[in-house]
């Protein structure tokens, strides 16, 4: 059952994310002013007056307004510069008093249990 919320919210929000809400509301503003059309002319000039851009609804008003706003809203966003204040004194390394040099472990080595195999095997198509 998870799986499958999280499947849907995932193809929610990729719909959001590629404005494809914008296409189903247009859809539905579209299929709504052609059934108001056909109640008051022939087919052909309902298809004609619903399309033609003249003629919107306020559905198609509030979608151009939506789509124009999230437009805008994108290109608000202003990067700043980071600065960084020099520093005014100097960096003085000092090394430690005792220093012991330890040698590395060959801990892989001993890690094998026996010797490789010779000669070495043979693979299947040799």
């Amino acid at each position: 059952m998870f799986v499958r919320l999280g499947k849907i919210l995932v193809i929610i929000a990729l719909v959001a994310t590629l404005g494809a809400h914008w296409t189903l509301l247009q859809t539905v503003a579209w299929t709504t002013m052609l059934a108001d059309n056909l109640r008051s002319c022939s087919f052909r000039d309902a298809v004609v007056k619903t399309f033609d851009g003249k003629h919107p609804c306020c559905l198609c008003k509030a979608i151009a307004a939506g789509k124009k706003s999230e437009n805008k809203n994108e290109f608000a966003l202003q990067t700043q510069r980071l600065e960084f204040p020099l520093m005014n004194g100097e960096f003085i390394f000092i090394p430690p008093s005792q220093f012991c040099l330890i040698p590395a472990a060959n801990d892989f080595a001993d890690l094998l249990p026996q010797k490789p195999p010779t000669p070495p095997p043979r693979g299947r198509f040799a």
